[in-house]
C-alpha cells in the first residue's frame, strides 16, 4: 500500500497531461478511490455536509449541528489517518504553521485558571479541533487528491446557496433562522461570508473543465453562487466580492497556460462567459417572494439588493446607523480592552464576558456575544499570543504569496495555480474576517484550517524545509496505536459533549417557547396555564443544570415569565446568567427590578449599586433610582428626580412608565401626559397604547376635555394596521367608540 506520506512528498514524475487529467478530475470520478483517499474522501463531504444540512425545527442551533459534523468528521479523518500509517516507521510531516493555532490552544488552557473557565475552555477546543484537521489536511492532501476536497467545498456551497434561493424567491421557511436568506446557517451574514470564501475553489473547477456540457454546468453553479450572495445584501462579503473581481481573473490570466482553460477551443470560451453573465443577469433580476425581504426596501432582486448595500458602504452616515454602527460601537470598546490588557489579553472566549467593562456610558448593554471582528477580538482575548499568531500567520501568507509570484521554476509552477487561488480564498475570508466572526463558525472554521493545510501540503512537495517549516514528526506503530487510543475518546468524549449541548438547547429553547406561548395567550394567569407553567420552569431547570453558561436563550424564559408576574422565579433564571457574565447591565437591572417587585429593597440595593459601578449617570441607573424611591414610599423624590431627568433627556421605557404611575397615583396629570408623550415619540411601535391612556385621562369628569380625548382615540386606532383596529377600538370607552 503506498503511505500517505509518501504520496505527499512522491516525486514529480507525472507528464503535463497526466496533471492536467488530475486537476480536471470530478467528485465523482474520483470515487475510483486509491488506497489513502478514504481520508480525504471524508474531509470533501464533511465540508459539503456541513454547509448543506440544516436542523429543520428551533430546538437546537443550525451552528451546534454544523460544529457536531466538523469535529466529529475531523477525528474520524484523524482516526483513519493514523490507521493508514499504523505500520510505517517514517516520520509524518510537521510543520512551523501547525505550532500557531497550538499556542491558542495553549494559552486558552491556561486562561481557564484565572479568566473565564468555560468560554476558555470552548475555545481551547475549538482551536485543538483547528490543529487537528490542519495536521490531517497536510498530510493527506496530494495534488492528485484535492480535486476531490475542492469539488466538496464547491458542491457544499451550491446546496447551501440553494437553500438560500428557496427562501428568496419561494419563502421556503424550511430552516429556522433570523434575517432571511440565511440557508442553514441562521444568519445570512454567516452564509454570505462562508459562499464567498469558497468561490475561488468553485473558479478552479470551472477552468479546469474539459468538455462544453463541464463548462456550462460549473459555470451556471458559480454564478448560481455569486447571485446568491447578492441575494443576502452582506457588505463585507459584497467587499470581499468585489475584491476577488479583481483578483481571481488576473490569476486565471497569469497561469492561464497551467488550467484547462488553455485547451478550449474560442466557442468553449464564449460558452462559458454566456452562461456566468446570463445566469447572474437572469437569476440575478428575479423578484424575491420573501415578505420580510420585501420590507426591508432595500431591493427585490439580488442584483437591487447588492447594488444597493454594496453603494450604501460609501454613503456619508453610515457608520453612525444601522447595523454599522453597532459594530463600530463593538470595536471601539474591544480597543479599550487591548490598550487595558495589551500583554495577556482578558482571556480566551472572555470578550463576551467582559466587554461591558470597556463600554462606555452610552452603551447600555452587550450588543452581542462577538466582537464583529476577528482581529481585534483575537487580540483582545489572547494578548501577546494572539500577535504573536496574527502576525506570524500573516507573515507565512505574504512569503507563500512573494514564492508563488517570484518562483519561476517547473515544480513551482505547477503548483502555483492551486496555491493562488487559495491564497485568494484566505483573503476573502481576511477581509470578512474584520466584520463579522466566521473563524468561530463550523463551516468557515473548517475552510479556514483546510485552506492552510493546501498551502502546507504544497509546502511539502515543493521541498520547503527549515527549523520553522516542514519538520519530520518522529513516528512508529507504538506511537500510532497510542494516539488512535486518544482520538478514539477524544470522539467518546465528542459524542457526550454533543448529547448534552443538543438535550441543553432543546430544553432552554422549549421553555422559551413555552413562556412565549403563555405570554401572548392574552390571559397568562388563567389556572390552564398552571401545568405548563410548571414544565416551563422544569425544562429551565434541567437545562441550567446541564450548561449554567448558555447565555443566548435562558435569559429570554425569565423575560417572559414577568409578563404575568412570575418575578421570583425570573429572579433566579437571571442571577443563574449573571452567576456566568457578571457585568451584563441590563440583566443586573432586571434583577433589581425582581427584587423591588418581590418586596425586597435591600437586596434590589446591592444589585443598583452594581449597576452604578458599571453606567454611572445613565437612564439605566436614573430608572433604577426612581424605581427604588416609588418602591419605598419615597413618591415625592421619586417625582423631583422624574423632572429632573426628563428635563435633562436622560430616561428609558421603565422611568416613563414609573412617571405615568406616579402622576395617575398623585393626580399630576401634567407629569402622565408629558410621560405618555415621550413614550409615545421614543417608541411609536406601542404609540396605540399611549394615545389611549392619554384619551382615558382627558376623559376624567375633572379633565372633562371631550375634543382632546375623541381625538386621542382616534390617533389610538389610526396608529395601528387594519388587522389590529377592531381590538384597539374595542379599548376606547362606549361613550366615545360610536364617533370615532
Amino acid at each position: 500500500m503506498t503511505t500517505m506520506i509518501d504520496d505527499v512528498t512522491e516525486p514529480r514524475a507525472s507528464t503535463e497531461a497526466g496533471v492536467r487529467a488530475s486537476h480536471g478530475r470530478t467528485l465523482l470520478a474520483s470515487l475510483s478511490l486509491r488506497p489513502g483517499d478514504g481520508v480525504v474522501l471524508l474531509l470533501a463531504a464533511m465540508m459539503l455536509l456541513t454547509p448543506a444540512v440544516g436542523v429543520p425545527h428551533e430546538f437546537m442551533l443550525q451552528d451546534t449541528l454544523k460544529s457536531m459534523v466538523v469535529a466529529f468528521g475531523t477525528l474520524v479523518a484523524a482516526w483513519l489517518l493514523l490507521w493508514q500509517n499504523l505500520r510505517r516507521s517514517e516520520p509524518l510531516q510537521w510543520q512551523g504553521v501547525l505550532w500557531l493555532p497550538l499556542l491558542l490552544m495553549v494559552y486558552a488552557l491556561g486562561s481557564m485558571a484565572w479568566s473565564h473557565t468555560y468560554l476558555a475552555a470552548v475555545e481551547a477546543v475549538r482551536w485543538f479541533v483547528f490543529s487537528i484537521l490542519l495536521w490531517v489536511g497536510m498530510n493527506s492532501l496530494t495534488r492528485e487528491r484535492v480535486p476531490m476536497l475542492v469539488s466538496g467545498i464547491h458542491w457544499g456551497a451550491v446546496l447551501a446557496a440553494l437553500w438560500a434561493a428557496l427562501q428568496f424567491w419561494l419563502n421556503l421557511q424550511l430552516f429556522p433562522g433570523g434575517a432571511p436568506p440565511s440557508s442553514t446557517f441562521i444568519n445570512r451574514n454567516f452564509f454570505a461570508e462562508f459562499v464567498v470564501c469558497t468561490l475561488p475553489f468553485s473558479l478552479w473547477l470551472l477552468v479546469q473543465a474539459r468538455n462544453s456540457s463541464e463548462i456550462a454546468l460549473r459555470a451556471f453553479f458559480l454564478a448560481f453562487n455569486l447571485v446568491a450572495i447578492m441575494m443576502t445584501g452582506t457588505r463585507s462579503a459584497l467587499l470581499a466580492l468585489l475584491i476577488l473581481l479583481l483578483v481571481l481573473p488576473a490569476i486565471v490570466w497569469l497561469y492561464r497556460q497551467q488550467f484547462e482553460l488553455a485547451h478550449w477551443r474560442r466557442r468553449q470560451a464564449w460558452l462559458a462567459l454566456a452562461v456566468l453573465l446570463a445566469t447572474v443577469a437572469g437569476l440575478g433580476s428575479l423578484p424575491t417572494s420573501n415578505p420580510q425581504i420585501e420590507g426591508e426596501q432595500s431591493g427585490v432582486t439580488a442584483l437591487q439588493r447588492s447594488f444597493f448595500r454594496a453603494t450604501s458602504l460609501a454613503e456619508k452616515g453610515t457608520y453612525t446607523k444601522g447595523s454599522a454602527s453597532v459594530r463600530l460601537l463593538m470595536w471601539k470598546s474591544t480597543v479599550r480592552m487591548i490598550e487595558a490588557h495589551p500583554v495577556t489579553g482578558v482571556g480566551a472566549g472572555a470578550w463576551e464576558a467582559v466587554v461591558p467593562l470597556y463600554q462606555v456610558n452610552d452603551e447600555l448593554l452587550e450588543t452581542d456575544f462577538y466582537a464583529h471582528n476577528e482581529i481585534l477580538q483575537l487580540l483582545a482575548e489572547y494578548g501577546l499570543a494572539g500577535w504573536f499568531f496574527l502576525l506570524s500567520l500573516v507573515a507565512y501568507l505574504c512569503l507563500t504569496a512573494w514564492r508563488t509570484w517570484n518562483d519561476r521554476s517547473d515544480a513551482e509552477q505547477e503548483e502555483a495555480p492551486l496555491r493562488a487561488l487559495t491564497l485568494a480564498c484566505l483573503l476573502a475570508l481576511l477581509v470578512v474576517s474584520c466584520a463579522g466572526f466566521p473563524w468561530r463558525m463550523a463551516s468557515t472554521g473548517a475552510l479556514f484550517a483546510l485552506a492552510l493545510a493546501i498551502l502546507i501540503a504544497s509546502d511539502v512537495r515543493l521541498g520547503i524545509h527549515g527549523r520553522f517549516f516542514a519538520l519530520a514528526l518522529p513516528w512508529s506503530p507504538r506511537r500510532a496505536r497510542m494516539l488512535m487510543m486518544f482520538v478514539l475518546a477524544c470522539l467518546v468524549l465528542a459524542a457526550y459533549i454533543a448529547q448534552q449541548a443538543a438535550a441543553s438547547e432543546r430544553r432552554l429553547v422549549m421553555a422559551a417557547k413555552l413562556a412565549a406561548t403563555v405570554s401572548q395567550s392574552g390571559e397568562a394567569n388563567h389556572p390552564r396555564w398552571d401545568p405548563v407553567k410548571a414544565q416551563i420552569l422544569q425544562l429551565t431547570r434541567e437545562g441550567i443544570t446541564i450548561n449554567p453558561h448558555y447565555r443566548k436563550i435562558t435569559p429570554l424564559v425569565g423575560d417572559q415569565l414577568t409578563f404575568w408576574g412570575d418575578w421570583t422565579n425570573a429572579i433566579w433564571i437571571w442571577e443563574s446568567v449573571v452567576a456566568s457574565r457578571p457585568y451584563v447591565p441590563g440583566m443586573l437591572a432586571n434583577i433589581a427590578r425582581g427584587y423591588l417587585q418581590t418586596g425586597q429593597p435591600d437586596k434590589a440595593a446591592a444589585y443598583l449599586e452594581r449597576v452604578q459601578a458599571l453606567r454611572p449617570n445613565t437612564p439605566l441607573v436614573h430608572s433604577l433610582e426612581v424605581a427604588m424611591l416609588n418602591s419605598t414610599g419615597q413618591q415625592g423624590q421619586a417625582i423631583q428626580l422624574i423632572l429632573q431627568y426628563l428635563q435633562e433627556g436622560s430616561y428609558d421605557f421603565d422611568m416613563l412608565n414609573i412617571a405615568y404611575q406616579l402622576g395617575i397615583q398623585t393626580q399630576d396629570r401634567p407629569l402622565a401626559l408629558q410621560a405618555l408623550q415621550l413614550r409615545n415619540e421614543r417608541w411609536p411601535m406601542l404609540a396605540w397604547d399611549g394615545w389611549l391612556k392619554m384619551g382615558d385621562i382627558y376623559a376624567l369628569p375633572e379633565v372633562a376635555d371631550d375634543a382632546r380625548a375623541l381625538q386621542a382615540y382616534r390617533t389610538a386606532v389610526a396608529a395601528v394596521d387594519e388587522a389590529q383596529k377592531e381590538a384597539v377600538r374595542q379599548k376606547v370607552p362606549p361613550a366615545y367608540r360610536a364617533r370615532l
